[in-house]
């Protein structure tokens, strides 16, 4: 009898009050339910106390999503962040060495925003942390105090790379994305293919090369209204794909 997959998203931590919570958005956990067609499971940041073999064994897919903080740089030696830049350690302990697990272990893999930057870490990449104040690179942030539907608002081109992932699926060899982020990829991990490129240069997504199902990183937010895109919509249909027929072979 088959089953729906069930997806694990990763949480971040966050302070409210005096108690510390683990969240995932709400736009992330809907759209593995009406994208991906599968049961979202939220994975605490508690990587001291959860066992990665058991976890992964339960899981059939799994989504890094994005977030307002960023990847501490000692990660990947980089240097010290600027006074005020948000991280979450916890997150970092949990996600960084799941990524490399999860895709050994043949799992479907989507990295969106922070995620997609984390996959990059995680196989030995390093981060632009101000992609702004770099030299040949446009402003990727989202323009400031604007509403939600304006931030996420298609802002620049994407340059679909041929013979990959995302043509596979059936995006067009350009489409058009939103841009809600102040960090990028400088060097590209060893075994990462690039997919995607904005018109600037910067990488905007990259699969898993040798990966035995579905490893895919996103610069953008395909999350955002996913019904709505039929591009963004793609994303996730392939990758709940993959997550059902990872979970067809259990």
């Amino acid at each position: 009898m088959s089953r729906l997959p069930l997806i694990g998203v990763s949480a971040c931590t966050r302070e409210i009050g005096p108690q510390t919570y683990h969240i995932a958005g709400d736009k992330y956990l809907r759209a593995v339910a009406v994208g991906a067609g599968g049961i979202p499971l939220v994975i605490p940041a508690l990587a001291e106390l959860m066992d990665q073999a058991t976890l992964l064994s339960g899981l059939d897919g799994l989504l890094l999503t994005g977030s307002p903080s960023n990847v501490e740089p000692h990660q990947y030696e980089g240097t010290a962040s600027e006074p005020g830049t948000r991280h979450d350690p916890a997150r970092d302990r949990t996600t960084l060495p799941l990524v490399r697990a999860a895709i050994e272990a043949g799992i479907p893999v989507l990295g969106i925003c922070r995620g997609f930057q984390e996959m990059n870490v995680a196989f030995g990449g390093t981060l632009h942390q101000r992609v702004h104040e770099v030299e040949g690179f446009m402003d990727h942030r989202e323009p400031a105090n604007e509403p939600r539907e304006v931030q996420y608002a298609p802002r620049h081109a994407l340059h679909v790379q041929p013979g990959g992932v995302l043509d596979g699926i059936g995006l067009p060899s350009e489409i058009q994305v939103n841009s809600i982020h102040g960090q990028g990829v400088e060097r590209l991990a060893p075994g990462l293919r690039v997919e995607a490129l904005a018109p600037d240069g910067l990488v905007e997504a990259f699969s898993v090369e040798g990966a035995r199902s579905f490893a895919l990183g996103v610069q953008w937010h395909p999350e955002w209204q996913v019904q709505t895109n039929p591009n963004y919509l793609a994303i996730f249909q392939a990758f709940g794909e993959a997550c059902r027929e990872k979970a067809g072979k259990r």
